[in-house]
């Protein structure tokens, strides 16, 4: 099994209908070799942050062309925690 990775997948376009955005999102709910972990957004300005775990990028750019879903950006991210930071100020 390919190890997983994080990736930030930025969507901005006000010209998509909102409904076809739910009904992407509701697409996107099970594409099997990727998980959709969760989404940040702004409806008014059209754009969301959507945080994947995929085994490589190409796989999530094939799964959003396949659904004709453009993005602006794609990328590996990491995470960290305020608690972390917190702790080292000893």
């Amino acid at each position: 099994m390919a190890k997983m990775q994080k990736y930030t997948v930025v969507h901005s376009d006000t010209t998509i209908p909102w409904e076809k955005v739910e009904e992407n999102w509701a697409k996107l709910t099970n594409v099997g070799n990727a998980i959709w972990v969760q989404t940040y957004f702004n409806k008014e300005k059209g754009v969301r942050y959507c945080l994947w775990i995929a085994p490589d990028e190409n796989v999530l750019k094939t799964i959003f062309s396949n659904l004709d879903i453009s993005w602006e950006s794609l990328i590996a991210v990491e995470k960290t925690d305020p608690v972390l930071w917190d702790q080292k100020k000893g």
